[in-house]
């Protein structure tokens, strides 16, 4: 008699294992600035150059739209957050309602602007950020933070805390102690420059699964990334890091290089799919979208890993950083036109 292979697995958004996510972390606006010439812009010079029709959105916000879209209706998702009393901040407000988001948690500072930045691209596709540093955003602090506390008490081991940059690190600090108190599954993402500073307040020890890219796990790793092969900073980092949480799930990713999981017992890689970019920008919060929607579904990590590879990949196919198009049937679509095995089935959507 022939073994027949297993049925894949569904993903079921109609019986998640959590039903919430409360995230803290920028909320904010940028736009991209196309440079004249690749030489880099010195202190007094005037460059010509000309705006993008690309919108880009801070952490926060693409991540959780892409869990409250791809989770649909029946998951709650929970920004905690502060936008400037202009144009701006309403407009992302309206978007977050439009997408699903319950905004109660992201209030109006009407003495502030909504956090902006200016994306600076120069011709051969690199560039910088020129970012405010006292936008409404700076107000988040664990006072704000707390102020959501009765919502994790309702969703007390039925939900996700998510940790996002673009806040202070003690409004991360008090999220995660409210997922711990609570018992949520912790989610965060730190930015290189905050690697070190959350290892010593001990956030790390606080995280169930850390979204980082491969610049951050060098950090971590604390080695040069230059010359060094991208698997030997991962197995570095990952190592870091099972010292300081032994429990701790990763996901690190390295644009076209791909990305890697581990799930507490092995290192899993996957390669970034072949699919015509418009834009990179956004596409790690997209992956960490990914990974936490599929274990939010039931997924092992490892599935949740292929998911985070589609909607990432998804997502560098828009020129803004939240792909307006990701559904469960475009990302159905793209697995079948870049011929992806799935160890999962999507299923019918309800």
């Amino acid at each position: 008699m022939r073994n027949e292979p297993p049925a894949p697995l569904l993903v079921n958004i109609t019986n998640c294992r959590f039903q919430a996510l409360i995230g803290v972390g920028g909320i904010g606006a940028g736009l991209f600035f196309a440079l004249n010439d690749d030489h880099t812009l010195s202190r007094e010079e005037s460059r010509s150059g000309h705006f993008l029709d690309q919108r880009d959105y801070c952490k926060l916000h693409i991540i959780a739209h892409y869990v409250q879209t791809l989770l649909g209706p029946q998951f709650t998702t929970l920004p905690i957050g502060r936008v400037g009393d202009d144009d701006a901040g309403r407009k992302l407000i309206d978007e977050m309602k439009t997408c699903g988001m319950d905004t109660r948690f992201v209030k109006v500072c009407p003495d502030a602007k909504t956090l902006m930045s200016i994306c600076l691209i120069y011709p051969d596709g690199t560039g910088g950020n020129l970012t405010m540093d006292d936008s409404a955003c700076s107000r988040v602090d664990a006072h704000v933070v707390g102020e959501a506390e009765a919502e994790f008490a309702r969703f007390a081991w039925r939900g996700v805390a998510l940790a996002t940059p673009e806040v202070s690190l003690a409004a991360r600090q008090k999220l995660l102690q409210l997922g711990t108190q609570h018992h949520f599954f912790r989610a965060a993402a730190f930015t290189t420059s905050e690697i070190h500073p959350a290892i010593e307040m001990g956030l790390l020890g606080m995280t169930d699964l850390l979204g980082i890219n491969l610049d951050e796990a060098t950090a971590l790793a604390s080695r040069t990334a230059e010359g060094t092969m991208p698997e030997a900073v991962v197995e570095a980092a990952v190592g870091r890091l099972r010292e300081l949480n032994p429990g701790i799930q990763v996901s690190i990713t390295a644009g076209k290089q791909g990305s890697w999981t581990w799930d507490g017992e092995s290192l899993a890689y996957l390669p970034a799919l072949p699919v015509e970019v418009a834009s990179t920008a956004g596409a790690g919060d997209a992956h960490l979208a990914g990974l936490i929607v599929g274990l939010a579904a039931g997924l092992e990590m490892h599935q949740a890993h292929e998911l985070a590879t589609l909607v990432a990949a998804l997502s560098v196919t828009s020129p803004h950083t939240i792909n307006p198009d990701v559904s469960w049937e475009a990302l159905s679509e793209l697995a079948n036109r870049a011929g992806m095995e799935l160890s999962f089935g999507f299923g019918e959507r309800p």
